[in-house]
């Protein structure tokens, strides 16, 4: 922490500031509060955003309509360019970044506090709209307020893989300090009313489950598990909100969707992140040929209004999401890549000791899936479905009247990536019931661990013929803005505490030879 400071207008009080307040800036504080001047006023200016004077600036050869006019914006200075009578900042607001020029001429009242300034201050800015004699557009100013000081030096550059941290735990800053990250985040916003848009213009509906479950079930995955004092009672955070969907299914709301926060107790990567968003939606009378049918829909017309077309770059290769996708079924890509039937049970679990998948559950199906994720998925370049899942692995699905082995599921994958999940869904109580209850004869920690009698009951009571899709929002963003990583589209990532990241570097430093 640093040194104690003491709060404006009270004599003997003293607040703490951490080891990122710069002293230079605290003094500077005061020297404002000397003067009368309030370092963070209780209200700002009213402000134009950057972007729309941008669009009519113009341009020095062609000047546009508001070249002359006395304009207001807000923002953050970047940093300041100091050349004794005339001073360049870059201001920076949700919109965009606009150049602001300070001329003693102009402001010889308040020249003398010119050092107030500092980049990451919280300004507002009037002056008229105008170019400089390189042609770049500025405001040259003739007020200038200070809106809230910061007392903590913006960094230079992110760089480096401690930095990347830095970025993810101090997002505030990054969302500023680092280019096109805000692009990013607006993409996200965007992508999600167009997604609300599409499905209530196909008639669905827009609804709100549970977050907290009595029984975690809809998908097979570890659940968080909190305590509820009054009822006195185990809940669980939602893994999936399937099972209340396909309840509002029963109920007769036919289509209905929800954007749901979700919560498993996995392990962080590129891909995972123990909180996402997925878009479930569920349909009446549909099976899951119409649900790729939509996901295609949906997955092209995200791609044309966010990126101006269907092709897409990720990771240094081109994919295109144009309807229509490309379609392969799961026993057919096995045999491929994985070089034997599926339910080849000695076949598989030798391409899984080989392969070094053999684990302590000996669960044949899961090792079987274990198997087609190593060998088959390295290969889905797609965009594709891979469809007729086995039955074993898809307890919520209807199995297939051609082949009852077999599931009415779909996976759609891009980049090797799988973003959504599929089914024609299971509507049989009776078979329904049975599944539930091998699940729990499994022990599999990531299955539940009590049959849903609830919903079971609900099925009693009759649910159409009914095609569902789950949609990992955070994945699908990764491809349509370009990110390598999901904590560069989640604004918050799950993170390690500081103390153990720093405990993990310090560790990987000693055991490092020497001269490394």
């Amino acid at each position: 922490m640093a040194p104690l400071f003491p709060l404006a207008g009270q004599q003997g009080t003293f607040f703490t500031m951490t080891d990122l307040a710069h002293p230079d800036r605290l003094a500077k504080i005061e020297a404002m509060r000397a003067e009368g001047v309030d370092p963070f006023p209780a209200r700002g200016v009213d402000a134009r955003p950057i972007s729309e004077l941008l669009k009519g600036v113009g341009s020095a050869e062609e000047p546009g309509p508001l070249v002359g006019q006395s304009v207001t914006i807000a923002g953050r200075i970047l940093g300041t360019r100091d050349f004794g009578k005339l001073i360049f900042a870059p201001v920076v607001d949700r919109t965009g970044r606009l150049q602001i020029g300070l001329q003693k001429g102009r402001m010889s009242d308040w020249w003398p506090r010119r050092k107030w300034l500092d980049g990451g201050d919280l300004v507002g800015v009037t002056g008229e709209l105008a170019f400089t004699q390189k042609g770049e557009p500025t405001i040259w100013v003739t007020e200038i307020e200070i809106l809230a000081k910061s007392v903590a030096p913006p960094p230079e550059k992110w760089h480096g893989l401690t930095d990347v941290e830095a970025r993810y735990r101090r997002r505030y800053v990054d969302l500023w300090a680092s280019e096109g990250v805000t692009e990013v985040f607006v993409k996200r916003s965007k992508a999600l009313s167009l997604i609300r848009r599409y499905l209530e213009d196909q008639g669905y509906l827009e609804v709100e489950t549970p977050t907290l479950h009595p029984i975690a079930g809809g998908a097979t995955a570890r659940p968080f598990i909190t305590h509820h004092n009054a009822l006195d009672a185990e809940l669980y955070l939602r893994i999936a909100p399937e099972l209340y969907l396909k309840r509002l299914i029963v109920g007769g709301l036919e289509r209905v969707f929800e954007v749901s926060r979700n919560f498993r107790n996995e392990g962080l990567s590129t891909r995972h992140n123990p909180e996402f968003t997925m878009l479930e939606l569920y349909e009446a009378q549909a099976d899951f040929h119409r649900m790729m049918e939509l996901t295609e829909q949906m997955f092209e017309l995200l791609a044309t209004e966010l990126n101006g077309q269907t092709g897409i770059t990720f990771r240094g290769e081109e994919y295109d999401l144009k309807v229509p996708f490309q379609r392969a079924r799961y026993t057919d890509l096995f045999r491929e890549h994985a070089g034997c039937d599926y339910d080849d049970e000695p076949a598989v679990r030798a391409k899984a000791k080989e392969l070094g998948l053999d684990h302590a559950s000996n669960e044949y199906w899961k090792l079987m899936n274990d198997v087609f994720e190593e060998t088959v998925e390295p290969h889905l370049a797609g965009p594709i479905f891979v469809t007729h899942y086995p039955v074993p692995i898809c307890p919520l699905a209807k199995a297939s009247p051609e082949d009852p082995a077999l599931a009415e599921r779909f996976e759609v994958f891009v980049a090797s990536m799988e973003l959504g999940n599929a089914f024609s869904e299971l509507n049989d109580p009776a078979e329904q019931h049975r599944r539930f209850e091998e699940q729990v004869a499994s022990k599999d920690p990531e299955t539940p661990g009590e049959v849903d009698v609830d919903y079971v009951q609900a099925l009693e009571f009759g649910m159409p013929p009914t095609g569902g899709l789950g949609v990992g929002i955070d994945r699908l963003l990764m491809l349509l803005t370009g990110q390598d990583s999901i904590r560069d589209v989640l604004l918050f990532p799950a993170m390690r505490k500081i103390e153990e990241q720093a405990a993990e570097a310090d560790e990987a430093s000693e055991e490092a030879p020497a001269g490394a």
